[in-house]
């Protein structure tokens, strides 16, 4: 199955038809399952009641995304860090912080803010494949602030709390946001970048936060509400579409027609990708099942390095190569199996390993020589991934660091 599955990747077929090929085969051949039992297996995810707060999500964040209230961010990002060395390139990081708390995803966030934010930073001055790499960096912030569909997926597959993976999501979120804050500082500090020469004021800056409060509020929102046991994740994510509904059509009043279609096509697409990734691996975790293989993986790690420090860190070396080839959702529920299986024989508590496995895989999202978001920043400012990529340094050892201090010292997820 796996070797089927690598050379369907290097034929480059989409990686969710590279999954159904390469496991209905080994279900059909090595497994002997019936092709009947093995359509069923695939349809069953699609019938997932948890699943849904995945287009819910989805959507809410489109139709808050599509209007102004992307503009009303990017200016309280401004108010709040532009005047400070760096400032546009700490304006892209709090900025995505901030739409992480809408959209949830990282890849609409680098196509979002790089389309408004590059553009912008170029024009002031600053190397278009240093705002390019701001960009590709920080958007990965969106898989760890509630509500992120990587833990989402996570939670799918580890029978975890959706409500505890959000909540252990947001210290790490921040120290990648302050983190990547200081390198946009300093860069900006020792290179000259130009900044904002516009006086801002507490009562500007207070302004700014007013106008983008309701985008503000999404998290808190979201977490009160799931901490709280007032509503399941599901009903979270239709309270999320409600409330998008009602700031857009009541708050900003940017709410037409033809915005609303375009965030359900945009959200259709997009859930179809990711639903049907989801159908083939459910198959593949059945076979894996079958043959017993994460047990068995679980107990030759354990038994050959001894060491839970050594275990986790073999785990993180894992994950990073990964997510440099495979998407972020393929990679969580195909590794999710087998990994908790690991935590659990070593004692690893499975919200950190939830929140290593996001971090891990989000670093892949900005690594060659697959990482998505760094080719759209690429790509929107018009430079060579090579380029971005010397640009990218300080940005991987900050993140690197983050992933240690969560993987070795769980106060950080499960304060």
């Amino acid at each position: 199955m796996l070797l089927v599955f690598s050379a369907l990747l290097v034929l480059a077929l989409p990686v969710g038809y590279a999954l159904v090929i390469s496991s209905g085969l080994a279900a059909v051949t090595a497994g002997g399952m019936p092709s009947v039992a093995a359509v069923v297996k695939i349809f069953q995810p699609t019938q997932s009641f948890p699943l849904l707060a995945i287009p819910f999500f989805m959507l809410s964040g489109n139709l808050m995304m599509g209007g102004t209230l992307g503009k009303r961010l990017i200016d309280f990002a401004t108010k709040l860090v532009g005047r400070f060395h760096g400032g546009l390139g700490q304006v892209t990081v709090v900025g995505s912080t901030v739409f992480g708390g809408v959209s949830g995803s990282a890849v609409a966030e680098a196509s979002a803010l790089g389309s408004m934010l590059i553009p912008w930073q170029k024009r002031e001055g600053y190397p278009p494949a240093f705002a390019a790499a701001a960009t590709a960096s920080s958007s990965v912030i969106a898989g760890l602030i509630p509500p992120s569909i990587p833990l989402i997926l996570y939670a799918a597959v580890s029978n975890q709390s959706i409500a505890a993976l959000f909540l252990a999501g947001i210290l790490p979120g921040l120290m990648l946001c302050g983190g990547f804050m200081l390198v946009c500082y300093f860069s900006g500090r020792l290179r000259g970048f130009k900044r904002l020469a516009e006086g801002v004021t507490w009562k500007g800056v207070l302004r700014a936060t007013v106008s983008a409060a309701p985008a503000l509020a999404m998290p808190a929102f979201i977490v009160i509400l799931l901490r709280a046991g007032i509503a399941t994740p599901t009903e979270v994510s239709v309270l999320a579409v409600f409330y998008g509904l009602m700031v857009s059509a009541l708050v900003y009043r940017d709410l037409s027609f033809k915005r609303l279609y375009d965030a359900l096509v945009h959200t259709a697409v997009t859930t179809g990708v990711v639903m049907l990734v989801i159908a083939a691996s459910n198959l593949v975790g059945f076979v894996l099942t079958v043959e017993a293989v994460p047990t068995a993986v679980a107990e030759w790690t354990v038994e050959t390095l001894k060491s839970p420090w050594m275990v986790i860190l073999m785990l993180n070396l894992i994950m990073v190569t990964v997510g440099m080839f495979l998407d972020l959702p393929a990679a969580i529920l195909l590794l999710g199996p087998t990994f908790v299986a690991i935590g659990n024989a070593i004692g690893l508590d499975l919200v950190q390993l939830g929140i290593m496995m996001a971090v891990n895989l989000s670093i892949g999202l900005f690594t060659p020589p697959v990482g998505t978001t760094l080719f759209i920043s690429a790509a929107i400012s018009r430079q060579k991934v090579g380029a971005v990529v010397r640009e990218l340094w300080p940005f991987y050892l900050v993140a690197i660091t983050v992933l240690l201090l969560i993987s070795f010292v769980p106060a950080f997820t499960l304060y």
